[in-house]
């Protein structure tokens, strides 16, 4: 099974409420008053952000924290359920081919 990371669930989850918005990562940076690089990460996954941080980002996106938590929590949940397909490699799929 996949590792599921929360910072990148809910940077998907950032990303997606945002873009719902029609709101650009500058106009949320500014708002939040964070750099617009740092936003960047943490929508892609790559920062954790802070509780602190992550209030300033559901502000300026004028949704409420707990909204974006329970669609974070959905999100993994959908990812909990997910059986991976077995994969068979270049080789083996030649061989049966």
């Amino acid at each position: 099974m996949a590792v599921v990371l929360l910072r990148e669930m809910m940077g998907e989850t950032l990303r997606e409420v945002r873009m719902a918005s029609g709101k650009t990562l500058r106009d949320v940076s500014a708002s939040a008053r964070v750099s617009l690089g740092y936003l960047s990460e943490v929508e892609r996954g790559h920062k954790e952000a802070s509780s602190e941080l992550l209030n300033a980002i559901c502000g300026a996106l004028e949704v409420d924290l707990a909204a974006v938590l329970q669609l974070t929590s959905e999100r993994v949940a959908a990812h909990a359920v997910v059986t991976p397909l077995p994969v068979r490699d270049a080789r083996t799929a030649r061989a049966v081919a």
